[in-house]
């Protein structure tokens, strides 16, 4: 009877003891947790939230001749509620009765909209014949995908000024072929906009259809054969199903910086097709208008952010 209770203490302590282990073994376990979790948030609120929050404030201002060209500036405690008191919406009542800032909006919407269809197009059939493609050709098929991003994007956008250009490549190849008779104006026209938009951006396109498509279970188009159903009608049925996600997460990818873009519409599209992106530079390098400015970027934000954030809510409760 004496052994029992000393075993049985003995059991205890060691029992509590290895319990407490287990317990330092999980605290570090917890910590890296939290850390992985917590810098992309930390990153979001430090390069996004706090530029935003700063870019709204400035909206809110008035312009000066100053630097910085607004007011008021919040440069100390004291003054931050006598500043609150300036801000105000003139700026946004601005924006809404000019018709000039409503139809750059239209037009970069509609640009980006068309571009991104167009490089879906595109797109879609290239992610399918590099996840059909045999094993051993796939990672060469993907480096050839990504490889213009190992070149600058300005001079990516320079090439196709020497190539669209009347006395360029493309315009040259034409004539030789007797295709054309005098050279075509593509240059600084919303075509040449297009082609450099879906040629950029091409890529984060075909990469997220592409990951639907290569993790997709193949043995549901088999089964589907098997059974008497068309090629084109497994793919309408199964396969373009399955790859949803990545073709919303490529259009995403694809219409958000585009509707913003500012490069491709200033050197492709020439002075006469004025998209948003173009018109904010314009506000803060030629007019020095940043109050204006900045909430001509609110609204583009607003216009791109809230419907995609909505959108994804409700396909996460469909889900």
């Amino acid at each position: 009877m004496s052994g029992a209770p000393g075993d049985e203490i003995i059991g205890i302590k060691s029992r509590d003891a290895a319990e407490g282990k287990r317990g330092w073994r999980l605290r570090p376990r917890g910590v890296f947790r939290a850390v992985v979790i917590g810098v992309p948030y930390l990153w979001l609120v430090a390069l996004f939230l706090v530029p935003f929050l700063i870019v709204v404030k400035i909206s809110l201002s008035q312009v000066v001749v100053a630097m910085p060209p607004y007011q008021p500036t919040f440069g100390d405690v004291a003054s931050w509620w006598a500043g609150l008191k300036q801000l105000s919406l003139e700026n946004y009542r601005w924006i809404a009765g000019d018709d000039l800032y409503f139809d750059a909006y239209v037009l970069s919407l509609a640009i980006a909209a068309g571009a991104t269809l167009l490089t879906l197009l595109i797109a879609y059939p290239l992610a399918y014949g590099i996840a059909k493609a045999s094993p051993a050709w796939r990672t060469t098929l993907v480096m050839l995908v990504i490889l213009p991003f190992w070149t600058s994007f300005l001079i990516r956008v320079y090439a196709w000024i020497a190539i669209l250009k009347p006395e360029g490549l493309f315009n040259q190849l034409l004539l030789f072929l007797g295709v054309i008779d005098q050279p075509l104006v593509i240059l600084n026209t919303p075509v040449a906009i297009f082609i450099g938009i879906v040629y950029s951006y091409l890529p984060f396109m075909t990469l997220p259809i592409y990951a639907s498509l290569e993790r997709m279970d193949h043995s549901l188009t088999e089964a589907a054969a098997d059974l008497g159903s068309p090629p084109l009608k497994s793919f309408w049925t199964i396969t373009f199903p399955l790859s949803l996600p990545g073709v919303v997460a490529g259009c995403f990818l694809v219409f958000i910086p585009a509707t913003g873009e500012f490069v491709i519409p200033d050197l492709l599209g020439g002075s006469r097709t004025l998209m948003i992106g173009k018109t904010v530079w314009l506000e803060f390098f030629t007019n020095r208008d940043w109050p204006v400015a900045s909430a001509v970027a609110v609204v583009l934000v607003a216009l791109l952010v809230v419907p995609i954030a909505l959108f994804q809510r409700q396909q996460a409760r469909a889900g």
